[in-house]
């Protein structure tokens, strides 16, 4: 295999051998510079088909990207002998680059190299690194790419580019060289007049090379420019050196100069080294950049870098300090406050008089009072520009007397208290709160530290690894460290080990500096309420949680839920959530997910873990009931069961429920977790009525994967239990399930079971059993009706509302009223049908129930269709189209289309009908619901036989045909199967047949 260098800095172009690789097409162009600018990471088909079609993609666009990828692994194979290089990784396509060679990715290597002997005084090695990366650039970055996110890219390469070129010439100052970059200077600032770090080059090189005159012309040429193209004042710096040089200060002197004239002054470097495998972080960097526009004496710059212990506060706040010391030539100072140490935190008065000492002051006059250290502190520091970096302080307190008076200065905090209202209003301050690393700068820190090809090797193993360590750089440089130091072990080997829950924390804390004792430290200082809340909170298999769920496991009220849970938040321990709702929802980390559940079961007792759950899981039962009962107008078509219920205070849960479908949708995962969690501990009551009641979602929303996870564990709790309602109600519940997915003989085994359980406890389970019996009997009804024996669907059918008319479910009644008039239309009496739909949509309408109107007036639509009463079921077809769209039913929007469609249709509407089914078939294959879709397709392809689209028609009935094969429902497969048959045999069958066969 050759190598392939790969040149974007400039024209793409393409090189293997020193011989150019060809690529033609301006799709291949794009994608390949859209894999380029992203090596070593997927780019989604998406992101691909943005850039090639500029936002616009059209529906082949998977296609066509397809096809260009596999023309431009051809056009690599035959160049290099390789097929590799480029990967089909979901959801899109990976350049695999190995020993290939990108010139962006050498050119950023070189300017990192360059910074590095920069700041370890190398600077002729320097100005080597960064003249060798300068001279990769052949001309505009991706020239002739005219893509926007290739454009966007390469935009920010030349910023880069522009960046390293400031700084080159920044070290050509520093080495004497003012009088050779002059011209260069000068050309570089016409070409970006706006460049004030340029600007300020040359007016320095001026001035050292005694132009003393032209220097100032530059400032003032500058002045101008701003004013007109921006309308604003040059910055601090630009300023501050005009200053200087109207009063020829020494500091622009070269070192060494005046060096002998020069009184002795202290200038402290206490900065540490900066971590080799620092990562990523450039968003991070440039905020705190922004700290550098308050140097100009008005207000002191406060930064502040909060995060979880291990996020990587230090090493930031370290590398960024490196990065702009020259901007301090004055010193900078370092210390480490021990905030969250096993030992007492240091004392504002020892750092005082650590700083003192290292500013120059003798240690006899530094006084023993605080504030007498602390005045002189800001005496000393008045007019310097010094940066200090107070690490891992505790509180603003322990660092209010480290705080200098000068603005001129610039002071840089890492700490778990993010100190917002401390130092918000008085300071320049620039919060900055640390989050865990991208997935691509996870999977580098690990392949840095790691130092070998095993995570290039195994991508997807990679990419687990850095889940499993909450992509947080303390765990991440654990996890590579131990594969470095086996070297044996393939990076599978140690996702295996951490997949295990128990013993994660083990794997990642290997000494006193693990992962284990960064959280311990957090927690140790929580008060005990917050540290029970703590606790208990990560005990819960749950992925989010609002504030009552807090209160309901203290049995507490809700603003002191509230309090305690902020704490957490302030303590890095918990993550807020953005939420498009009034209620605030709050999430954990893996890691202290883990470290919670460990002190759990050490701290609190098997009994309080209990109680807790159940008082929680009774909160949570509480408002899913309540919500259900606003859909379905009270207790309906539901069996509930002994779970206790821990109701929330009336106004709280009106407030979570003002909308009662959308708090389903917000807490599913979280309804979902606790099911599991309720039927492995034990407490089946809660997990089979919490799984049954988040049917009302899990129906409507077609989470039928939820469906079946929740009605699984459910049933094996209740079974293990011995809880006969229980395992019934599931039973019934997953037989629907079956029904939805028209799987109809698993459902009739399910439904049956359940009917012989309800019949046996009919003494035991009184009302609850007959509500039952009547439930899946309505169910077989429906079995039986998809089957074709419709007088089996009747019989039991009716013998199912009479029962919910014993019960008094309601809603019940007028859902089945609604499947009787079904019934009967296909029985061919459209009278019965007619009077059984009209009571449906009166009995629903007086529940006030959106979902059992617009169920109700879907059916007496079907029934005014087949009396060709097209014009009122258009009417009634609008109506539950307007229902369903209100309260988001995706199902109940594809039935009232499929209906509407028909009206249409019937009333010689063909044009508008099939716009309508064609949208009607859209939205049931988005649902998915292959007998919605079919029913609508086939009644598409008899109106487009109407329009004499009859290839059309045909492909309509195929795969309405084939869906009906599918599922099973005969009736509808054979009349599918008849219209085809006469329409591929249109040479016998007159046209005028034809239209009559296929007519409404």
């Amino acid at each position: 295999m050759l190598q392939v260098v790969f040149r974007i800095l400039g024209p793409l172009d393409i090189s293997v051998g020193g011989q150019a690789v060809v690529l033609t097409g301006a799709r291949r162009r794009t994608i390949m510079s859209m894999l380029l600018l992203n090596p070593d990471r997927v780019v989604s088909v998406d992101e691909l088909a943005d850039a090639v079609w500029h936002g616009a993609p059209p529906s082949t666009a998977r296609n066509q990207v397809a096809i260009c990828v596999s023309a431009l692994r051809k056009t690599l194979k035959a160049a290099a002998g390789s097929d590799d290089m480029l990967v089909t990784s979901h959801p899109g396509y990976m350049l695999f680059t190995g020993d290939h060679r990108i010139d962006a990715v050498e050119f950023e290597e070189r300017v990192a190299l360059g910074r590095a002997a920069a700041r370890s005084g190398g600077l002729e090695e320097a100005c080597a690194r960064f003249d060798e990366a300068l001279a990769m650039w052949r001309g505009p970055a991706l020239d002739g790419i005219s893509a926007g996110r290739a454009e966007a890219a390469a935009a920010r390469l030349t910023e880069m580019r522009l960046d390293a070129y400031e700084e080159y010439m920044g070290l050509r100052l520093e080495l004497g060289q003012h009088r050779e970059v002059i011209g260069e200077l000068a050309s570089f600032v016409r070409e970006h007049p706006l460049r004030e770090q340029a600007m300020a080059h040359l007016m320095v090189a001026q001035y050292r090379s005694g132009r003393r005159a032209e220097a100032m012309e530059t400032y003032r040429e500058g002045y101008r420019l701003l004013a007109d193209e921006l309308g604003i004042d040059p910055g601090p710096r630009l300023r501050e050196l005009h200053e200087e040089i109207l009063a020829d200060s020494p500091r622009l002197a070269l070192p060494g100069e005046s060096a002998a004239s020069a009184p002795a002054t202290v200038v402290p470097a206490q900065l540490p080294s900066g971590a080799a495998s620092f990562t990523g972080r450039h968003d991070e960097l440039a905020t705190l950049d922004t700290l550098l526009d308050h140097l100009d004496g008005s207000a002191l710059p406060v930064g502040s870098v909060t995060g979880i212990g291990g996020v990587g506060k230090t090493a930031l706040a370290v590398r960024w300090a490196l990065q702009v010391a020259g901007r301090f030539p004055d010193g900078q100072l370092f210390a480490d406050m021990r905030g969250y140490d096993e030992e007492a935190p240091r004392s504002p008065a020892a750092v005082l008089d650590r700083f003192l000492r290292a500013l120059g002051v003798p240690g006899p006059e530094i006084p023993a009072d605080l504030n007498e250290r602390a005045a002189l502190f800001r005496s000393v520091l008045d007019g310097r520009r010094v940066l200090i970096v107070l690490d891992n302080a505790r509180s603003f307190r322990q660092i209010r007397p480290l705080l200098p008076g000068s603005g001129r200065c610039c002071v840089l905090v890492t700490s778990r208290d993010p100190m917002g209202g401390a130092l918000a209003g008085d300071y320049a301050f620039v919060p900055l709160h640390l989050g865990a690393l991208g997935q691509d700068e996870s999977i580098a820190l690990l392949s840095k530290v790691a130092a070998d090809g095993r995570l290039s090797a195994e991508p997807v193993a990679a990419a687990r690894l850095s889940t499993l360590c909450d992509r947080l750089p303390l765990a991440l440089r654990i996890a590579a460290a131990r594969l470095a130091a086996k070297p044996h072990w393939s990076v599978r080997t140690l996702v295996s080990r951490l997949e295990d829950q128990h013993r994660r924390l083990d794997e990642l804390s290997p000494d006193e500096r693990g992962v284990r004792a960064g959280l311990r430290l957090s927690y140790r200082d929580l008060p005990a309420s917050t540290a029970r809340m703590f606790r208990l909170l990560g005990s819960l298999n749950v992925p989010d949680f609002a504030p009552w769920a807090g209160a309901a496991l203290l049995d507490i009220d809700l603003i002191d839920a509230e309090d305690l849970i902020e704490e957490l938040v302030d303590a890095q321990m918990l993550v807020p959530l953005s939420s498009a709702t009034s209620q605030v929802r709050y999430r954990f980390q893996g890691l202290p997910r883990l470290f919670a559940r460990e002190l759990a079961l050490s701290e609190d007792s098997e009994n309080e873990r209990h109680a807790a759950l159940r008082r929680v899981s009774g909160a949570w039962l509480a408002l899913a009931s309540e919500a259900h009962r606003k859909i379905y107008g009270g207790d309906y078509t539901i069996i509930h069961g002994p779970a206790p219920l821990h109701p929330l205070p009336a106004q709280l849960s009106e407030n979570l429920l003002a909308d009662p479908m959308e708090w389903f949708e917000s807490e599913r995962a979280s309804l979902t977790g606790l099911v599991d969690q309720t039927a492995r501990e034990g407490e089946a009551a809660f997990a089979w009525d919490l799984a049954l009641t988040s049917v009302t979602l899990l129906q409507n929303r077609n989470y039928l994967e939820d469906w079946r996870f929740c009605g699984d564990r459910a049933l094996a709790a209740a079974r293990a239990a011995g809880d006969r309602l229980g395992e019934a109600v599931m039973l019934h519940s997953l037989g629907t399930l079956e029904i939805v997915c028209w799987e109809y003989e698993a459902a009739s085994r399910h439904l049956d079971l359940a009917l012989r359980l309800f019949e046996e406890a009919r003494e035991e389970l009184g009302a609850r059993g007959k509500k039952g019996r009547a439930l899946v009997l309505r169910n077989l009804a429906l079995c039986e009706r998809h089957r074709g024996d419709l007088d089996a669907a009747r019989e039991l059918g009716y013998c199912s509302l009479e029962l919910f008319r014993q019960v008094g479910d309601h809603y019940a009644v007028a859902h089945l009223l609604g499947l009787l008039a079904q019934i009967e239309l296909e029985r061919g009496d459209p009278q019965a049908s007619l009077m059984l739909s009209t009571e449906a949509v009166a009995r629903s309408r007086g529940l006030g129930t959106v979902r059992g109107e617009a169920q109700s007036t879907v059916r007496l639509a079907e029934v005014l269709i087949h009396e060709r009463e097209g014009e009122r079921a258009e009417e009634a077809s609008r109506r539950a189209l307007e229902l369903v769209r209100a309260s988001g039913d995706l199902r109940g929007e594809a039935h009232a289309l499929r209906t509407l469609g028909e009206a249409l249709w019937c009333q010689g509407r063909n044009a508008e009908a099939e716009v309508v089914l064609d949208l009607a078939v859209a939205v049931a294959g988005r649902v998915p619901d292959h007998y919605l879709e079919a029913r609508a397709g086939l009644t598409l392809g008899q109106v487009r036989t109407v329009l004499g689209d009859l290839a059309g028609a045909a492909a309509c009935f195929e795969a309405a045909g084939d869906l009906f094969a599918e599922i099973g429902t005969a009736y509808w497969r054979d009349r599918t199967s008849r219209l085809l048959t006469s329409l591929g045999d249109q040479n016998r069958t007159p046209p005028a047949d034809l239209i009559e066969l296929v007519g409404p």
